[in-house]
């Protein structure tokens, strides 16, 4: 193994640990240890407990030693974002209001890693109330981003990138709505996986029918994305929009030939977003990657003019589904922009929110033809580089000015209306050694194929093997 064990692809570690040749102690020590030194300077994990985490490891041995069955994650160590309920852990989402909230059950995706095998440490930082796509909160701070600590993590997933990035665990769980798992992975050099809706079925939720959240994975490969993904995918028949596909179909991507395919490039998604020129420029430089794959790319994109309509009203009238009542109660323990997403769903019709859902069908359609056309569309992830970590979001794109804190998360916001399945895999650096991530969508229900395309391109640049020095990244 080239690399120390906290820096070791999860599947690697899980076949290690299989065969015997490492013990779960040792990758669970090797990663508290990683934690110890580094998490300080990040603040990525906010819960930790590594008592529970050794006994559970020395159990996952004692498992193996007696020849009992074992799962496609045994002995691997993973801290879940905290807005996923854990049993017996505390689950704050980023909140004083669960600043002491210990849950008595495992969400639905907990409980799948769990029975997979891998060993709970800790939690992971979010925003407050998962809202917003930079990680920060008044119960722990700021999550820093590891390749420049003076910067954003992003977010809502940012305390589970920046983990990976840096070593303390090699898989995490997160959830996307508007980028947050997307966001996150660009802002951090590690891969970031929003699933059609229904390939990972959320579980217990206030809104079984709402399909513009959803869970999924983010690690460090696409094969180790592909792999959780396998484990957190399949049917529930608790969440009536969950697909059928059982998840073991993701847990190998096979011969991957990308070859012939036609993909679409939209770097401003048919003029919708504004975008950094640094980011455009890391983009554009990537392009001849898949060409020299055997590709032919053209630049192409669905009708998005919609689409911002359709995920703020959607958005809006979600936020008061679910926290409106604590808007009610506890108005002043909350952050404005949470104020402001809650009050904005109150002031929506029956009409505005039925007008929404038939934008949305509309562009799902359009979508849907569009990939007849194009096997995936490329474009960039995030508008911006990771900006200062003191900064509650950017005020200005490209020269044009962000009137909320969520103008600037367009280029993932937008596509999470069609119904698709996106990927965020590492792309390249800026000039000042800022992570960029390439945003690969694909047609709905089409996971496999997105991943497939991902991990051409990143067998292809290695730009993941990148690590941080905090500060000054260095080519491995």
């Amino acid at each position: 193994m080239n690399e120390p064990l906290h820096y070791a692809d999860a599947t690697a570690l899980a076949a290690l640990i299989r065969r015997r040749e490492l013990s779960s102690r040792e990758v669970v020590q090797a990663h508290l240890d990683r934690i110890d030194q580094v998490n300080p300077r990040i603040n990525a994990i906010v819960t930790l407990d590594p008592e529970g985490a050794l006994t559970a490891a020395r159990a996952a041995d004692d498992r193996l030693a007696r020849g009992l069955p074992v799962g496609p994650l045994h002995g691997l160590p993973i801290a879940f974002k905290d807005t996923h309920l854990t049993r017996g852990m505390r689950t704050t989402h980023g909140s004083p209001l669960f600043a002491d909230h210990v849950p008595d059950e495992d969400e639905l995706l907990v409980e799948r890693i769990g029975a997979a095998g891998a060993i709970r440490i800790g939690k992971t930082n979010v925003p407050e109330l998962a809202a917003g796509s930079h990680t920060f909160n008044t119960v722990f701070g700021a999550t820093r981003n590891p390749y420049d600590p003076t910067r954003s993590a992003g977010g809502s997933s940012g305390g589970a990138a920046a983990a990976l990035a840096a070593g303390l665990q090699p898989l995490a769980d997160g959830s996307d709505m508007g980028g947050s798992l997307r966001n996150p992975a660009s802002f951090c050099n590690v891969v970031g996986f929003r699933p059609t809706p229904g390939r990972v079925p959320a579980y217990p939720s206030a809104h079984v029918w709402e399909t513009l959240a959803v869970p999924g994975p983010i690690a460090r490969t696409v094969a180790d994305v592909a792999l959780l993904l396998s484990v957190m995918a399949g049917p529930d028949p608790r969440c009536p929009t969950s697909l059928e596909t059982p998840g073991e179909a993701f847990r190998t991507l096979g011969e991957v030939d990308v070859s012939g395919l036609r993909i679409a490039w939209a770097p401003d998604l048919g003029g919708t977003v504004d975008v950094e020129p640094e980011v455009l420029a890391v983009l554009e430089a990537q392009l001849k990657v898949f060409e020299e794959l055997g590709v032919r790319i053209e630049p192409a994109c669905p009708d998005l003019r919609a689409a911002h309509g359709v995920f703020r009203t959607l958005r809006a009238h979600e936020f008061d589904l679910a926290l409106g009542d604590l808007l009610d109660r506890h108005r002043d323990a909350l952050k404005p922009s949470v104020v402001w997403n809650i009050e904005d769903g109150r002031g929506l019709t029956g009409t505005d929110i039925a007008r929404a859902t038939a934008d949305r069908t509309r562009l799902h359609l359009e979508a849907t033809a569009f990939f007849q056309r194009y096997d995936l569309l490329l474009a960039p992830v995030s508008q911006v580089l990771p900006f200062p970590v003191e900064w509650e979001y950017p005020a200005v794109v490209a020269g044009r000015p962000q009137h909320t804190y969520l103008d600037w998360m367009r280029s993932a916001y937008l596509i999470s209306v069609l119904g698709t399945p996106a990927l965020s895999v590492p792309a390249g650096f800026s000039a000042e050694g800022l992570p960029v991530g390439l945003q690969i969508v694909g047609p709905p229900r089409a996971d496999l194929a997105v991943l497939r395309a991902g991990h051409a391109f990143e067998s292809a640049t290695r730009h993941h093997l990148r690590r941080p020095t905090f500060g000054t990244p260095t080519s491995p």
